[in-house]
């Protein structure tokens, strides 16, 4: 582990980083973590990050300079992605992500499969009008009535739910199958899904509401 801590962390891709964005996640993190090319938008913010981790293919000569060289940790491994070895290399109750989301669809679906593939790690990534991150085994979201709750599978899975306007007990869900898109709120949703596959899309407003039931459900995947 590169970076292990009790708090929040604030982990900054290398995509365009909103401000507002940016001051929404900081606000409920503690270190603030880089992934190669992000240290660049974290110092455009003035933010020097605890840690940059990354092929530092996308980092600037500039950055390098201006970040003490102990927080920089370099990995050539080109099999994976920045985002891949943050979440391998970091060790934290939540991690929420700005800079990976937006400008170009394929790191965009490339971070979802990421989500996935480390279902261990509590991970939303946040966007200027919505955030996502991979549901626990059980989540309570204290939702107002009419948000918008959609559920994409990344794998076959099942779940039950009280307080959606469809609920999904006896549905079978799959990448190529039966999907969850727009699915809405009624109030308070409880939900809990047989396997690691399932990614939650909602609006960004509800950033708080998703960080406390994250820290509130202490089910986790392995």
């Amino acid at each position: 582990m590169i970076v292990r801590t009790s708090e929040t962390i604030a982990l900054i891709g290398g995509a365009n980083v909103d401000s507002q964005v940016l001051k929404r996640a900081l606000a409920l993190a503690g270190p603030v973590i880089a992934a190669d090319g992000g240290a660049d938008w974290a110092l455009n913010h003035g933010v020097t990050p605890d840690a940059v981790i990354g092929d530092m293919d996308s980092i600037s000569d500039t950055a390098k300079a201006v970040i003490p060289a102990d927080r920089l940790h370099p990995s050539d491994d080109q099999d994976t992605t920045d985002f891949d070895k943050c979440l391998g290399a970091v060790e934290a109750p939540l991690i929420i992500g700005a800079g990976f989301t937006g400008e170009r669809q394929d790191h965009q679906l490339a971070c979802y499969n990421t989500l996935v593939r480390f279902p261990a790690q509590r991970c939303v990534l946040l966007g200027q009008d919505e955030l996502v991150f991979l549901a626990p085994p059980t989540l309570r979201l204290a939702l107002q009535p009419g948000c918008r709750v959609s559920l994409f599978p990344f794998g076959a899975v099942e779940g039950v739910s009280d307080g959606l306007e469809w609920e999904i007990g006896g549905l079978n869900f799959a990448p190529d199958g039966r999907a969850g898109t727009s699915n809405r709120a009624k109030g308070p949703v409880q939900m809990s899904f047989t396997a690691p596959k399932m990614l939650m899309l909602l609006s960004a407003e509800t950033l708080h509401v998703v960080v406390q039931a994250l820290h509130e459900t202490p089910a986790r995947w392995d």
